[in-house]
């Protein structure tokens, strides 16, 4: 096989596997455009209120634990540290978030993305959904029982780790 069948093979692959993640992409982001423009955010963060709870999250929590989720970890940091930069979200919360987003960001284009690839899509949701839970409960857990967090969230000052 010559270099340039070998460069137009792989042109041709990298074009298809690009076309297949535009397919997923593209509509997700124009989705996201809508939901942000109607404020369906909000509507949608009322619907989370009971399973932050559960895991030991302020509703300050739900609009970054759910952009993080839906529209990536990028996003979801971003309105973290604006929560905690205006001091609505607490140290804790932050370190809470931020162990859920490490196994849960981006669930639905990751997932879309896999499938796009042969992979069974109900799996990696769910395994991902269940580890995140677990990951962040036992955390939280930790969290409240450990002197360490409860002298960060005596401390009225607390600076960003980023």
């Amino acid at each position: 096989m010559s270099i340039i069948n070998i460069l137009l093979e792989a042109t041709k692959g990298s074009l298809s596997s690009l076309w297949s993640v535009a397919k997923i992409v593209i509509p997700l982001m124009v989705i996201i455009e809508i939901i942000k423009e109607l404020n369906l955010l909000d509507k949608i963060c009322n619907i989370f209120k009971p399973l932050t709870k559960i895991l030991g999250l302020s509703e300050n929590t739900i609009l970054p634990l759910l952009s993080g989720i839906f529209f990536g970890i990028v996003y979801g940091a971003g309105l973290i540290i604006d929560a905690a930069e205006e001091g609505n979200i607490s140290a804790k919360d932050m370190y809470l978030v931020t162990v859920f987003l490490g196994a849960c960001h981006a669930i639905i284009e990751d997932t879309l993305i896999f499938v796009q690839i042969g992979a069974n899509g109900w799996i990696i949701f769910f395994s991902r959904l269940l580890a995140a839970f677990l990951l962040t409960y036992i955390f939280h857990i930790i969290f409240d029982k450990s002197n360490t967090a409860k002298k960060l969230l005596k401390e009225e000052n607390v600076d960003l780790m980023i």
